[in-house]
C-alpha cells in the first residue's frame, strides 16, 4: 500500500459539465522525531523515507554531525497503535554521544521564531556548524543547468500523479540525478534528501548541485549550508534572506530556473 497517495471522491466541474471523479491527493500527516525517550519534534510530512527525513532533520539543525553518533533508527515502540507507531520515528544515539536537551530545546524556540531579525539568523549557522564554502568549486556549464528541471520533472513520480509535492533533487557537476526526495514540505524533500545522503557517509557534498521546485527561502539555503551543498538553485524566487545567507557563506544561488533562462544572485564564479 502506498501510504503517499490517497484517492478521494471529487465532483469534477469541465466548463458546464460536472460529474463524479476520482482524485489523487498527496498524503499529509504528522511525523514525531524522538531522541531516545524524549519528543523532539513534529513536523507535517508526506510518509515515506522517514528515518531519513528524522536523521536530516536532526543533522541540518545542527543537532548531529554524523551518521556514526547514531546507534538504531526505529519506529517508537511504545506508540498507542500500529497508525501512531507509523507515525513516530525514535533515533538512538551511541552512548558516547552527548546531546544537550536544554539547549536542544532554546535552539527550537528561537529556530520557530525565525530569531529577532535576519542578521541573527544568519549568525546562528556559524553557531550551528556552517563554514564558508570553497569558492569556484565545483565548475558548472550553463547548459546544464538548464536541463536540470526537466530532469527533475521526469523523476517526479508521486508530483505527476497529485501534483501536490515539493521535490529536493541532487545532482552531480556534470547534471547527472544522484537522488530525488518528494514531499508536501519542501523543508522536508531536502531533509529526506540529505539525511539519505549523511546515512552513506556521503556529507558534505561539497561536489553536488541541488534543486529544489519552490522557491528558494533561507530555511532550505541553511539545510543546504549544513549538508555542505555550494549550488542551490530554485524553480522559483529566492527570498532576501536567502540571497543575504549565500552570500555571507560563498554559496552560488540561482533562481527562476525554468524555460531556459535563471538569474545567479550569488557565488557567479562557479557558472561557466
Amino acid at each position: 500500500m502506498d501510504r503517499s497517495i490517497l484517492t478521494v471522491p471529487v465532483q469534477k466541474i469541465e466548463g458546464e459539465a460536472s460529474g463524479p471523479f476520482q482524485d489523487l491527493l498527496a498524503v499529509e500527516e504528522p511525523l514525531e522525531i524522538r531522541l531516545g525517550d524524549k519528543p523532539v519534534a513534529i513536523t507535517m510530512r508526506t510518509p515515506g523515507h522517514d528515518y531519513e527525513l528524522a536523521a536530516g532533520f536532526l543533522f541540518t539543525e545542527g543537532i548531529l554531525q554524523s551518521s556514526s553518533q547514531i546507534r538504531r533508527i526505529a519506529r517508537h515502540h511504545s506508540a498507542k497503535n500500529a497508525r501512531q507507531a507509523s507515525n513516530s520515528v525514535t533515533i538512538e544515539l551511541n552512548p558516547d554521544v552527548e546531546v544537550d536537551f536544554e539547549r536542544l530545546q532554546r535552539h527550537f524556540y528561537t529556530s520557530s521564531s525565525c530569531g529577532v531579525c535576519g542578521k541573527a539568523s544568519i549568525d546562528a549557522l556559524q553557531v550551528q556548524g556552517c563554514t564558508m564554502l570553497a569558492p569556484e568549486i565545483p565548475q558548472v556549464r550553463s547548459e546544464i543547468i538548464h536541463r536540470l528541471p526537466e530532469a527533475l520533472r521526469r523523476q517526479q513520480d508521486v508530483f505527476e500523479r497529485t501534483g501536490g509535492l515539493h521535490a529536493a533533487a541532487l545532482f552531480d557537476a556534470r547534471g547527472n540525478l544522484v537522488l530525488l526526495r518528494e514531499d508536501v514540505g519542501r523543508h522536508n524533500a531536502l531533509d529526506k534528501l540529505i539525511g539519505a545522503e549523511m546515512m552513506r557517509d556521503h556529507t558534505p557534498l561539497s561536489d553536488k548541485l541541488l534543486l529544489v521546485s519552490g522557491r528558494a527561502s533561507f530555511e532550505l539555503t541553511q539545510k543546504a549550508l549544513m549538508g555542505g551543498i555550494p549550488i542551490l538553485a530554485a524553480v522559483g524566487a529566492p527570498s532576501s534572506l536567502a540571497v543575504e545567507t549565500a552570500q555571507r557563506f560563498q554559496m552560488t544561488l540561482l533562481g527562476f530556473v525554468r524555460d531556459g533562462r535563471f538569474n545567479i544572485y550569488s557565488g557567479a564564479s562557479r557558472i561557466q
